[in-house]
């Protein structure tokens, strides 16, 4: 029986990953959940799971639900320290990191630290600090929850690592991949959240209308699989069932294949190195039909130009992009600037910033703090 953390537990990997845990719930035990405001869903979650532990970032919360909580003896953690301060617990075995945003990067540190296994969703810890991370961790502590990555890890079981020759990560193109570049400009919040594949949280859902989520990915990518940034490819598969791929040096190409069902590589994360049965959708491939692929536009979509660019760069540059991004996307689910804008902002930041080639986590910090002051004038 291993005993897991789901930070971000109200969010959709979260409630997939609860699901799996529910699903398999003689090998694993939840012993800690965590929010950001859904206070309500967190205390259902609460009466059913009846976790040691519960984290609430925002402190103004904990008296509503306080009053929702029938669970006495689950201890609540409050603040910005709060997601830190419970994976420590020593009876955790297996964090699954599924916040959004740079807040999750201090609770990766520390659960690698420990020993623990991070099953990651959270691909900003490694996008802001990857060269941190990543040499805390040993082989495998370190699990992929995002689809792609985890098609990746999956694909990289037919070989070894000195045999790649490059990785190739799949993007539904989110709504607007044929969408005419010059009405870009005029696209409203609901067109941008109305992904055709997966259903997910508002900010990921509009970074995978700008591509800036594959931005994210191939920083993630390069740290995760130790890659050069000339091994990494980007391909629009509009269809979201080959879910990545890895090219090996003989010519062959492993593809992990499947209906888009987050539980999958969640489970497969949390069960590694085996598999455990899961009910999805049968795959037919007769009932899909078609299979497409297209190049990527890189004028359409400047956030992925801008991904390759802090991949290849390295340093704070990943971190400066994602915070800027953050402020950015919240800035357009509330009205304030238009879709384009989202990318142009963060480009701006990015080339005004100052560089740091090998960043302390104190630098780190400072950049992402950088950065977010820096885009607010923008936004004046």
């Amino acid at each position: 029986m291993k005993n897991i953390v789901v930070l971000g537990s109200t969010g959709s990997i979260g409630t997939n990953t609860l699901a799996v845990a529910r699903n398999l719930k003689d090998k694993f035990r939840v012993v800690g959940l965590s929010a950001y405001s859904r206070w309500e869903l967190l205390a259902e979650q609460v009466e059913e799971f009846k976790p040691a532990y519960v984290a609430l970032n925002d402190p103004q919360l904990l008296d509503k639900f306080t009053s929702r909580n029938n669970h006495k003896k689950t201890k609540i953690l409050t603040g910005s320290d709060s997601l830190k301060e419970m994976v420590l617990n020593h009876d955790v075995d297996i964090v699954v990191s599924a916040v959004v945003g740079a807040s999750g990067l201090q609770a990766a540190i520390a659960t690698v630290q420990q020993g623990k296994i991070l099953a990651l969703a959270n691909k900003e810890s490694l996008v802001m600090a990857g060269n941190i991370v990543m040499p805390l961790a040993k082989k495998n502590q370190i699990l992929p929850v995002d689809s792609e990555h985890s098609a990746i890890f999956q694909s990289l079981q037919s070989g070894r690592r000195d045999e790649v020759k490059r990785v190739i990560i799949t993007a539904s193109g989110g709504p607007f991949y044929d969408y005419p570049t010059e009405k870009l400009p005029d696209v409203t919040l609901a067109q941008a959240l109305k992904h055709p594949t997966w259903q997910m949280g508002r900010k990921i859902t509009i970074d995978s209308a700008t591509m800036m989520n594959k931005a994210l990915e191939i920083i993630e990518a390069k740290w995760l699989f130790d890659l050069n940034i000339e091994q990494i490819d980007v391909v629009i598969h509009p269809q979201s069932i080959i879910h990545s791929m890895v090219e090996f040096c003989d010519g062959s190409v492993i593809a992990q294949m499947g209906m888009p069902d987050m539980k999958v590589p969640i489970q497969y994360a949390l069960t590694f190195p085996e598999r455990s049965h899961l009910a999805v959708k049968p795959f037919d491939l007769s009932k899909i039909g078609n299979l497409t692929f297209k190049k990527p536009d890189m004028e359409k979509f400047p956030a992925l130009r801008l991904g390759y660019q802090a991949a290849k760069e390295g340093g704070t540059l990943g971190a400066t992009m994602n915070a800027a991004n953050e402020v950015a996307v919240q800035a357009f689910l509330d009205g304030r600037i238009r879709f384009t804008d989202i990318a142009a902002f963060v480009e701006k930041v990015m080339s005004s910033h100052h560089f740091i080639k090998n960043p302390c986590l104190e630098d780190i910090l400072a950049s992402d703090s950088w950065a977010r002051e820096e885009i607010k004038k923008c936004l004046m």
